[in-house]
């Protein structure tokens, strides 16, 4: 029985004693550590809360930016002859002025073509609500500066800009 119990002894302190040989393992001080990589987030169950859609600052029209459409009288064409008469060189006095094409509206802005007796026909460019309609310009060749850059694709293409 003594040597089973030796024996016993014997294993259990060299079972003991096994790992104490190992060399530690030497580290490359110039390594860089990385940190573990985390886990994907997890999905929210239900969607999110939609935001509030952004704040329009222009009034918004029914007329397409892309082409010119009748205006279907917003504005008329004698709310466009009333603002061509406040420009006081661009009709002669007590002329009857007819229109001959449009208003045609593209986003918030007019094209209208105007009949003046012995004269050439007179382009005009507006914009803004009928009620508050502003000029643009007028003549034979409407593509001003303005008009260029501002306009919509509608008016530019109806003008011929």
């Amino acid at each position: 029985m003594r040597v089973t119990v030796a024996i016993l002894a014997l294993v259990a302190g060299a079972s003991l004693t096994a790992g104490c040989n190992r060399q530690p393992a030497v580290q490359d001080p110039y390594a860089t550590t990385s940190a573990p990589p985390t886990a994907a987030p997890s999905l929210p169950s239900r969607p999110p809360t939609p935001s509030r859609p952004p704040v329009r600052t222009t009034t918004p029209t029914p007329f397409s930016d892309l082409t010119a459409a009748p205006c279907a009288n917003r504005p008329s064409g004698d709310q466009v002859i009333a603002v061509v008469r406040r420009q006081r060189s661009l009709l002669p006095a007590g002329a009857t002025v007819t229109v001959t094409t449009g208003p045609l509206c593209s986003g918030s802005w007019q094209y209208t073509v105007l009949e003046v007796p012995n004269r050439e026909p007179l382009q005009v460019v507006t914009k803004g609500a009928p009620e508050s309609l502003a000029f643009v310009t007028a003549g034979t060749n409407v593509c001003t500066v303005e008009v260029r850059a501002y306009a919509p694709p509608g008016i530019q293409s109806t003008a011929k800009c």
